[in-house]
C-alpha cells in the first residue's frame, strides 16, 4: 500500500518556478514508478511527468520538456517536481500517482493505482 500526499503548490508569477513534493508513506514506494498529471478547469487530466522505479528513467510531456525536472529519492520516500520557467497555461491541480514496477505506461492514467489529492498551482500572467 502507498499512500501519496502533495505539496508546494501556490501562486507565482509568470516565468517563474516552484517546487512540488510528493511524499509517500508505505514500504513499497520504491518499487513502484511515480508520475505527476495535472487537471486545469474545463480540460482533461494531462500527463505531465513520469519517473521510473528506479530514477533511471524519466518522460516528460512535450510542453513541459526542458522546463520541467521531475525526481525521486527513494531513501526518503519523496518525489518531485521542479516547475521552472512557468507560463499561466501551466495553472492546474498537480497530481502525483504511482504505478507498479514492471512494464511501465507513464502516460497512462488508468495504469497508477495510487493517487495524491492533488495541489493548485497558478500561475498568473
Amino acid at each position: 500500500q502507498v499512500q501519496l500526499v502533495e505539496s508546494g503548490g501556490g501562486l507565482v508569477q509568470a516565468g517563474g518556478s516552484l517546487r512540488l513534493s510528493c511524499a509517500a508513506s508505505g514500504r513499497t514506494f520504491s518499487s513502484y514508478h511515480m508520475g505527476w498529471f495535472r487537471q486545469a478547469p474545463g480540460k482533461e487530466r494531462e500527463f505531465v511527468a513520469a519517473i521510473s522505479w528506479s530514477g533511471s528513467t524519466t518522460t516528460y510531456a512535450g510542453s513541459v520538456k526542458g522546463r520541467f525536472t521531475i525526481s525521486r529519492d527513494n531513501a526518503k520516500n519523496m518525489m518531485y517536481l521542479q516547475m521552472n520557467s512557468l507560463k499561466p497555461e501551466d495553472s492546474a491541480v498537480y497530481a502525483c500517482a504511482g504505478q507498479p514496477g514492471g512494464p511501465w505506461y507513464p502516460e497512462r492514467p488508468d495504469k497508477y493505482d495510487y493517487w495524491g489529492q492533488g495541489t493548485q498551482v497558478t500561475v498568473s500572467s
